[in-house]
């Protein structure tokens, strides 16, 4: 079996990358463009033995190199960035709209048997009650949650009009080694170890439901393996919690003050509680394994210890 992974090098890719390494014999290729979210180091323990390309999911001659003989394609490949939306919105909607069909036609051309497109549960936007299943709307509220969607809406309509056999996972916000510190728990880690003010969007009481990067990693590897074609399929932490308390968190964990705390002007479009119903991954036998401050507390040491991993 060889299997693409696009956006490898990137946080959530990199931890997958690893993830199928270590359970599956699979032959691994990468494509990642190695922006500043994407880095090699972060498969320096197994880059000799898988095939890494240094590539753009915009350029189609990279695509074509990189696909031609895949069984499987994971598309983690993409702008995540909420903030750098809002700065510049043409770039997301390059590589998570135009990226992701430059994929879905060679994927075609090549007669893949599963392509499988890694989202987010921002395409739903906020949730004041309740909990988001497969079916909600979709409402998204920054460039990058709409490009995402966008991307998405390109997957379902080639299951619909050509018979490609996707997936579609949508996860809550993952946390864990190699995710770049522009993201709340990484940058407020390495804040807190530099003794840096933690800036705190508005009043802080924004909720997110947590995931672990290795239990979403599991869970895409139960959906590429039993999930059916066509369908969407959340995958939720059901750590629900606001940026205050993970804030809160860290501070305690690493013995400082709350005086680091700097409260800063809410950013536009901030949405206020994301919720997410994974009844439906559940019913193929996924179950988050990680309790959630056991995995901050690995997430801070391996923060802890990689201080200077990221300059």
């Amino acid at each position: 079996m060889r299997i693409l992974i696009t956006g490898g090098a990137g946080f959530i890719g990199a931890n997958f990358v690893h993830y199928i390494y270590d359970n599956y014999d699979y032959e691994i290729v990468v494509l990642d463009k190695l922006t500043y979210a994407g880095n090699k180091d972060n498969l320096k323990d197994i880059i000799d033995n898988i095939q890494f390309i240094k590539g753009d999911i915009l350029n189609l001659d990279d695509v074509a190199e990189a696909m031609k003989g895949c069984d499987l394609v994971v598309n983690f490949a993409a702008e995540t960035h909420v903030d750098r939306s809002i700065e510049d919105p043409s770039i997301f909607v390059k590589t998570d709209v135009i990226g992701t069909y430059n994929l879905l036609e060679y994927a075609r051309k090549y007669d893949v048997r599963k392509y499988l497109q890694i989202s987010t549960d921002e395409v739903y936007g906020s949730i004041e009650y309740g909990s988001f299943t497969e079916e909600s709307n979709l409402d998204p509220s920054s460039p990058y949650s709409a490009s995402k969607g966008g991307g998405d809406m390109l997957v379902k309509a080639y299951y619909k009009t050509f018979d490609l056999p996707v997936l579609i996972t949508r996860s809550s916000n993952n946390f864990g080694p190699y995710q770049y510190p522009e993201k709340l728990i990484p940058l407020f880690i390495l804040n807190t170890l530099n003794n840096k003010p933690l800036p705190v969007y508005g009043d802080g009481k924004n909720i997110r439901d947590w995931l672990y990067v290795l239990d979403n990693c599991g869970g895409i590897d139960c959906v590429l393996k039993k999930g059916k074609l066509g369908e969407i399929y959340n995958i939720g932490g059901g750590n629900e919690k606001t940026n205050l308390e993970i804030t809160h968190l860290i501070l305690d964990i690493l013995g400082k003050p709350k005086d680091l705390i700097n409260f800063v002007e809410d950013r536009p479009g901030h949405d206020r509680r994301y919720s997410l119903d994974s009844s439906k991954v559940k019913a193929l036998g996924w179950e988050p394994k990680w309790d959630f401050e056991d995995a901050l507390r690995e997430t801070i040491e391996w923060y802890t210890e990689n201080k200077n991993f990221f300059k």
